[in-house]
């Protein structure tokens, strides 16, 4: 079957609550499921190789519940519940790097019987992070108040990968970058406007990640 890829553009403007933000999403999926995962469950794991990176555990809870609210049929099983269910074999050391590893720990049999359990048919990977760049303006602060303008940008970048635990194959991925521009002016009080890009980025690759699990869509 031939991948389906779509890539989309989308800008979102908050002039009074927020910054403006501009996102790409690219999709690009083999194989989903026609008609939902039914009583089977998804987990989502976030990326986790060193003890100075790993992708935030509030942007993966984000895409969960993102998924969640759109089709309260799926099974999202809690990334915290999951990892303490199949401790240790998914420590950031031990972890399955690529799809066919998936035999490997199927080999463990307590590993085997947890997914049994779990009724785990989709793993998704969570790869990336939201980081500050640059930043310019001025602010002093007295007695009186605070005064002066200040701006500050974030740049997220996140990939799902999506791993068949059944089939054990790689069925596809979705990778979504989000640029946006916050403001802090102050006229005694300073006022933050914060751009929400990790927010914008988990709609984004939350919405096709529902697309592709649901079988609203």
């Amino acid at each position: 079957m031939r991948p389906c890829i779509r890539t989309l553009l989308f800008c979102v403007g908050l002039s009074l609550l927020g910054g403006c933000v501009t996102a790409t999403v690219d999709e690009q999926v083999y194989n989903a499921p026609t008609e939902g995962i039914g009583e089977d469950s998804v987990v989502i794991l976030g990326r986790r190789h060193a003890s100075d990176y790993e992708t935030e555990p509030d942007f993966v809870s984000c895409v969960g519940d993102y998924i969640q609210s759109g089709d309260n049929s799926i099974t999202v099983i809690d990334e915290l519940e999951f990892l303490n269910a199949v401790y240790p074999w998914f420590e950031p050391r031990t972890a399955p790097l690529h799809p066919v590893d998936i035999e490997r720990l199927l080999k463990q049999k307590p590993v085997a019987q947890k997914m049994a359990a779990l009724r785990v048919e989709y793993m998704i990977w969570l790869d990336g992070s939201t980081e500050r760049t640059g930043g310019s303006g001025s602010m002093t602060c007295s007695f009186g108040g605070c005064f002066g303008f200040g701006t500050w940008g974030h740049d997220a970048n996140y990939e799902a990968t999506i791993w068949d635990f059944t089939d054990k194959a790689e069925v596809g991925h979705v990778n979504t970058s989000a640029t946006g521009q916050s403001y802090m002016p102050a006229v005694i009080v300073p006022i933050p406007i914060i751009a929400p890009v990790q927010g914008t980025a988990c709609d984004g690759i939350g919405q096709q990640l529902l697309q592709f699990l649901s079988s609203k869509y």
